[in-house]
C-alpha cells in the first residue's frame, strides 16, 4: 500500500498536479539567460547515436529536459511535442528531449509511442547541469526538473522556461519562434 502511495504522488508530482516541494530539488548553479552561449554536449540518442548542438548550427533547436520516460505527463509531453513536429521543421527547428534515462529506455519509449525526434540519454547530467537544470529527487528517485530551451540559429540562449506544463509546452514554444522571428 505504501509503494502505491508513493508511486501515485511521484506520478501527480510528474504531471504538475502535486506541489514539487515535497520533493527535494538540487540547486542549479547556472542560471542561463537570453542571449548568452548555449552549453555545448554531446549525448546518445534513443538509437545509440551520438547528437550534439553544432549538428544543429543554423537551426532552432527546442531542447527540453524532462523527468521520467512513461510516465503520464513526460507522454503528453512527448504525444503534443510528435504531433506539433511539422510544424517545428517548417520553422526550420528540431525538437530533443533529455532525461536521465538510458539509450534502452528511450528506445522503448519512442517505439511504444511513436516518437520520431530524437530522445537524449543524460544518466551522468552532462547535458542538465550546463543549462542548470535541477535535480530532483524523491525517496531514492532522481530526475531532472521540466525546463525548456530554446536555442537560436546562431547557438545562443532565445528562451528560457521553468517549470512548464507538459501539455501546453510545444504550443508555447512554437509561439515564441514566432515572436523571435517576426522581430
Amino acid at each position: 500500500m505504501r509503494n502505491n502511495a508513493s508511486k501515485l504522488l511521484l506520478s501527480m508530482m510528474m504531471m504538475g498536479l502535486c506541489p514539487w516541494n515535497l520533493a527535494s530539488a538540487h540547486a542549479a548553479e547556472v542560471d542561463l539567460q537570453p542571449g548568452m552561449k548555449a552549453p555545448t554536449f554531446t549525448l546518445p540518442s534513443q538509437d545509440g547515436t551520438p547528437v550534439s548542438l553544432s549538428d544543429y548550427r543554423g537551426k532552432w533547436v527546442v531542447l527540453y529536459f524532462y523527468p521520467k520516460d512513461k510516465t503520464t505527463g513526460c507522454t503528453i509531453q512527448a504525444h503534443t511535442y510528435q504531433g506539433d513536429l511539422p510544424k517545428f521543421e517548417a520553422k526550420n527547428a528540431v525538437v530533443l528531449g533529455v532525461s536521465l534515462d538510458t539509450v534502452a529506455s528511450h528506445k522503448s519509449f519512442c517505439a511504444q509511442d511513436g516518437m520520431t525526434f530524437k530522445l537524449l540519454a543524460d544518466p551522468e547530467r552532462q547535458a542538465g547541469a550546463a543549462y542548470g537544470v535541477p535535480l530532483m529527487t524523491f525517496k531514492d528517485m532522481k530526475f531532472d526538473e521540466r525546463d525548456t530551451f530554446l536555442i537560436a540559429p546562431d547557438g545562443t540562449i532565445a528562451q528560457v522556461w521553468r517549470k512548464v506544463d507538459p501539455q501546453k509546452d510545444s504550443t508555447v514554444v512554437l509561439e515564441a519562434i514566432d515572436h523571435h522571428t517576426s522581430h
